[in-house]
């Protein structure tokens, strides 16, 4: 049994969080794994108006860490020779009419070419945008119940041109995590929540970690995300816990909490999920930005050595998953705060994670990946 540790042990890592709540965020709910122990330490306030903190194990909204979920399955179903890792992703959904060179490795890292359905950044500062759902301000707020099935994210994205030959390039695109979503079903006959069940959730224990498809529900506790937006030249703050997150669907609908997700990544990088073979191809990284298979590797600095992570932000919701690359030392957290269509809290994002990987990997920066909504 571990020894759980609070704030009075190591007061630097409840420093930490003050600080973040201090930068911006409304609520911060972190825990540590380490050769000292289980640290566990929140911050802020659970809502907004009110005093009482965020609970330390809240359910929340994990945005891309879906990611490294859906990712695990794909390479699970590798493992059992369901689906081929660089066999053309066509062969498996030829409904979709898609470029035969996109292979499922390709989708797991964002090599795909395939345009970004909740809008495309481009290197000379353009912005192509997406679904209706992302355009953010009011119009964000007055869809989100609405339902989007994954086919149609996908072929909205399809009817744009590609950004790249599929291959040559690296950009991130929430597409890619649909059409994984897609294979998944389409290969096993089952639903993506019945495969992740079957292969990941049940065999961990993750009761608290739900694919949620269309419900806007997250189960209690939680600490509550906020939209702000800007209606006939007024500021209007608006309560968007409650969302139905189909609009990004694998891109980022899961939710989980912070135990759920340090069990979840010590266990797949302690190589619990997956043969070694398929861990050492997801976690070798791409050389533009150190992507591999649906997660990030990225150097903690000076004594730092490699850490595995995955970040994810949702419409006032974000979670933060780093392990180092045996899963024996884990920083996994619960996110909120007021979202924007500025994105204005991504600043203050990356400051804050790179001074956590800094203080809990021993030195060093490591980059955000979540500074912007679903990433």
């Amino acid at each position: 049994m571990s020894i759980i540790l609070t704030d009075q042990d190591r007061p630097e890592l409840q420093k930490a969080i003050e600080e973040m709540v201090e930068s911006g965020f409304t609520g911060v709910a972190m825990r540590v794994h380490d050769e000292r122990g289980e640290w566990v330490g929140s911050a802020g306030v659970r809502k907004l108006g009110e005093t009482a903190k965020p609970p330390t194990n809240g359910y929340v909204r994990i945005g891309s860490n879906t990611k490294t979920f859906t990712a695990t399955v794909v390479l699970q179903l590798v493992a059992e020779g369901t689906i081929g890792l660089d066999a053309p992703v066509t062969d498996y959904l030829p409904e979709l009419g898609l470029d035969r060179k996109i292979t499922v490795r390709m989708l797991l890292q964002h090599t795909s070419g395939v345009f970004n359905f909740t809008g495309e950044y481009y290197d000379d500062g353009t912005f192509a945008p997406g679904i209706p759902a992302t355009t953010a301000g009011q119009e964000w707020v007055d869809n989100r119940f609405r339902t989007y099935r994954p086919e149609e994210l996908v072929r909205l994205a399809l009817s744009k041109p590609a950004r790249f030959e599929p291959g040559t390039d690296w950009s991130y695109s929430n597409t890619n995590y649909v059409l994984a979503r897609l294979l998944i079903e389409n290969v096993t006959g089952r639903s993506l929540a019945e495969e992740m069940q079957r292969l990941i959730l049940g065999p961990l224990g993750l009761s608290d970690t739900v694919v949620p498809d269309t419900s806007p529900e997250i189960p209690e506790p939680h600490t509550h995300a906020y939209y702000r937006y800007e209606d006939a030249g007024r500021q209007k703050t608006v309560d968007v816990t409650r969302q139905n997150p189909s609009w990004i669907s694998t891109g980022g609908d899961m939710i989980s909490t912070a135990q759920d997700l340090h069990t979840f990544i010590s266990a797949l990088m302690g190589g619990k999920l997956l043969p070694a073979s398929l861990l050492a191809e997801m976690c070798k990284p791409h050389p533009k930005v150190g992507y591999g298979l649906g997660v990030f590797v990225q150097d903690a600095g000076e004594n730092g050595g490699t850490v595995i992570t995955h970040n994810g932000g949702m419409a006032g919701h974000a979670a933060l998953m780093y392990s180092t690359p045996d899963g024996s030392k884990t920083l996994t957290a619960a996110l909120n705060y007021v979202d924007d269509a500025a994105l204005s809290m991504a600043e203050a994002f990356q400051k804050a994670t790179q001074g956590l990987v800094k203080e809990v990997f021993g030195g060093g920066q490591a980059a955000a990946d979540a500074a912007h909504p679903a990433q």
